[in-house]
């Protein structure tokens, strides 16, 4: 079996200050194209920040960049990933009547792909 994990996805800091400058591009997509993930799981799985990595659960599947949390950012078996398109792929589309879907405790297996893309970037 794979290695599953528990998704958060929310507003980060680093988004909200990117928005201000594009939403198409540069830091605002790098933003919404990572992950955070603890220490304890990165040594565990063989992670380094930059690496990329495959979420998918039975909503949908995406590859994004993974950087590794401070120590006291997460806790094992918890993922981070700021709002976009990409954690929009991987929840839900039951909003249960209030126009928002599910964004917390969002279960998805992870799938170490190594280093960074050629370009740097995501996919």
């Amino acid at each position: 079996m794979g290695n599953w994990f528990v998704l958060i996805a929310g507003r980060s800091s680093r988004q909200g200050v990117s928005l201000n400058k594009s939403k198409l591009e540069g830091e605002y997509v790098a933003e919404i194209s990572t992950i955070r993930i603890s220490p304890e799981d990165a040594e565990r799985l063989g992670i380094k920040s930059g690496d990329r990595v495959r979420l998918r659960n039975s909503n949908g599947e995406v590859v994004v960049r993974c950087e590794v949390a401070r120590p006291d950012e997460l806790s094992p078996g918890v993922l981070f990933m700021a709002y976009g398109e990409h954690s929009s792929r991987l929840m839900g589309g039951d909003t249960q009547g209030t126009g928002m879907p599910d964004s917390k405790g969002i279960d998805v297996e992870l799938i170490p792909l190594g280093g960074p893309e050629p370009d740097g970037g995501a996919e």
